[in-house]
């Protein structure tokens, strides 16, 4: 497993960019919740120790890193809501949560390196799509971790609001506790009505 680097960052910058931000979201795959985006713009002199794609992190070392990442570079979160899903589809609605974290950064950047291949249609100006980006750019690692904490948060909380669906462990992803609980307590106002184990049993008749 390569760990992410500055090298793609590194590239930019000698080549005219002055601010770098990397761009990741996360929630697609779960039945409920929002998806959430961040845009990160490291500091290359102060960049955290131990950024790694937020998947091959433990739980504690993201929470750590975390604040770190606030305290040291330019964060912005931000969402599309289960309403957006449903009404645009789950893929414009993540490249929307991205283009809000972009447009979050108290200073505008001026090259984006996103993960995913491709770059969503409302930013303009110098992008790259990098694929496997957490694992490759320290930035979008950054990204990365930020949006899968604040993601995991709002699951936690609205798990104390409708107990019983195992949001505070799935994080609102199709586990088998989670797809039990849809047939046995219904579906509540934070699921994704157009994703399909959702949609049967709305629709089941």
């Amino acid at each position: 497993m390569t760990s992410p680097d500055f090298s793609l960052e590194q590239l930019a910058l000698t080549n005219g960019a002055t601010r770098v931000a990397g761009v990741d979201e996360v929630g697609r795959g779960p039945l409920a919740g929002p998806v959430t985006a961040a845009a990160v713009v490291l500091d290359p002199q102060n960049i955290p120790e131990g950024l790694n794609d937020s998947k091959a992190l433990s739980a504690k070392k993201r929470e750590a890193l975390y604040d770190v990442i606030f305290e040291a570079a330019d964060v912005s979160i931000a969402h599309a809501s289960v309403a957006e899903i449903d009404e645009l589809n789950i893929l414009r609605a993540s490249h929307l949560a991205m283009e809000r974290a972009v447009a979050g950064l108290t200073v505008a950047p001026d090259h984006l390196l996103i993960d995913g291949n491709m770059i969503p249609r409302g930013l303009t100006g110098s992008c790259e799509a990098v694929v496997k980006g957490d694992a490759k750019s320290l930035s979008i690692s950054a990204a990365s971790i930020v949006a899968k904490i604040c993601r995991d948060r709002i699951m936690w909380d609205l798990a104390q609001q409708f107990p019983g669906y195992g949001w505070e462990t799935n994080a609102g992803y199709p586990s088998k506790k989670h797809k039990d609980a849809l047939v046995e307590l219904g579906v509540t106002p934070h699921h994704r009505r157009s994703f399909k184990p959702v949609h049967n049993i709305l629709y089941q008749e």
